[in-house]
Formats: C-alpha cells, sequence, structure tokens
C-alpha cells in the first residue's frame, strides 16, 4: 500500500545519522498540568515525565482543542533498559511470526512500532505517547486502541490508515491539527506517537540536530 511504502521508519540511516546537541531541558513531570493516563505507570513515575519543551508545545495543543476534548497521556520517557526489553520482546515475536525472516528484515520491521533503543525519542524525553478524552476522562475513537500493534489491527494503527469509520477519521486529524501547530511531528506508523526534539523531529523538520538525546534512568 503507498502509505506505507513511503514512511521513513525510525531505524532509517537517514534519521540514524542525524547528530545530537543536547541543551540539557529537564525532564519534568506533566502531572497537575496535563491529564496522565496511568495504564503504563511504573512505580518511579518515568510515565510521566517529558522534557520542559515539549511539555510546554503540548500545553499549547491542549489550548487549542475544542471545547469538550482533552489531550490524554498514556507515556513519556521510557528508561533505556525498558526500551530494550520492548524492543527485544517485539523482534522474538517478529521472528517466531515469520521464521524465515533475515536479520535486517527483522529490524525494520521492528522499528515499524518500536525505536531501536539508540535512536529511541521516548529515552530522550522527547517523545509522548497519547490519545484525546473527553472531559470526563472518557477515550474516544481514535480507530484503535493505543499501542495497538500492526500485526493486531492489521494495519489500522497507521496514522494514514484507510477504511476508518468518519469519527475515528475526525479525531485522528483534530489530534494532528494541534499537534503539528505546536511544532511536534507524527511517527506515521503510529496514531498516538508525537515527538519534539529528537532525531525523527529534526529530519522531518529538516533541523541540522536534535535537541534531545538519550537519558539515564
Amino acid at each position: 500500500m503507498a502509505y506505507m511504502r513511503e514512511i521513513v521508519l525510525i531505524s532509517d540511516p537517514q534519521v540514524v545519522s542525524i547528530p545530537i546537541e543536547e541543551n540539557e531541558e529537564p525532564l519534568i513531570d506533566i502531572r497537575g498540568r496535563l491529564r496522565a493516563d496511568d495504564r503504563l505507570a511504573d512505580p518511579e513515575g518515568a510515565f510521566a515525565l517529558l522534557r520542559q519543551g515539549l511539555v510546554e508545545r503540548l500545553e499549547q495543543a491542549q489550548a487549542q482543542l475544542p471545547s469538550g476534548y482533552r489531550l490524554l497521556v498514556v507515556e513519556g520517557y521510557r528508561p533505556l533498559a525498558a526500551q530494550r526489553k520492548i524492543f527485544e520482546e517485539y523482534s522474538a515475536f517478529l521472528r517466531e511470526t515469520f521464521p524465515g525472516i533475515s536479520p535486517d528484515e527483522l529490524r525494520e520491521a521492528a522499528s515499524r512500532y518500536v525505536s531501536p533503543v539508540e535512536v529511541a525519542p521516548h529515552t530522550a524525553g522527547a517523545a509522548v505517547d497519547l490519545t484525546l478524552c473527553t472531559e470526563d476522562g472518557a477515550e474516544v475513537d481514535m480507530g484503535t486502541a493505543v499501542n495497538a500493534t500492526p500485526e493486531q489491527s492489521n494495519g489500522a494503527c497507521y496514522t494514514a490508515a484507510p477504511g476508518l469509520s468518519a469519527e475515528a477519521r475526525h479525531h485522528r486529524k483534530l489530534l494532528g491539527a494541534v499537534l503539528e501547530h505546536a511544532g511536534l511531528v507524527n511517527y506515521p506508523t503510529e496514531w498516538w506517537h508525537w515527538s519534539y526534539g529528537d532525531r525523527y523531529w529534526a529530519m522531518v523538520t529538516r533541523a541540522p540536530a536534535a535537541h534531545y538525546g538519550p537519558r539515564q534512568g
């Protein structure tokens, strides 16, 4: 399908080769500033941490939403060990599902859904997984659940996937409009994944370097 072939994956050399000019912005807790969901909450609260510049842009996006809608943050910062574990587990699932897959094909396929640890924007606090909800916290129809894999959703997790309901398409466009206006970019294989200041953002916006690199945690 054309909408899938045109996507530059986060593992692509043109993304990986982008330099990082770390600006040392702190990771800050979004709770109390934005609505956070606790489905992926960890004891240390890493899921609710994001770089300051990203939080400010999310607040700008929140202010642009029509009455009755709120951003709902599902996950932000992800420690390096957690990112590595997720990538390895998904790679193992793909290896079992597609026994003849080559190492290069495996890495490319895994990168549709999970970033390799060396380039993962979540480990920099530069990416956020989020959705829309109503004022009372009820999630709206976005076509798939947050974090639905390409296999589970038959590709409907792709931001531009065809065949969505009119309501889901409307909500994806609404989410995209306010986040893009605030300066974020989307990873096209995951409608819920948006970032600012990371290498993928730099590639899309043609910035000379990323602002944020991995943080230990």
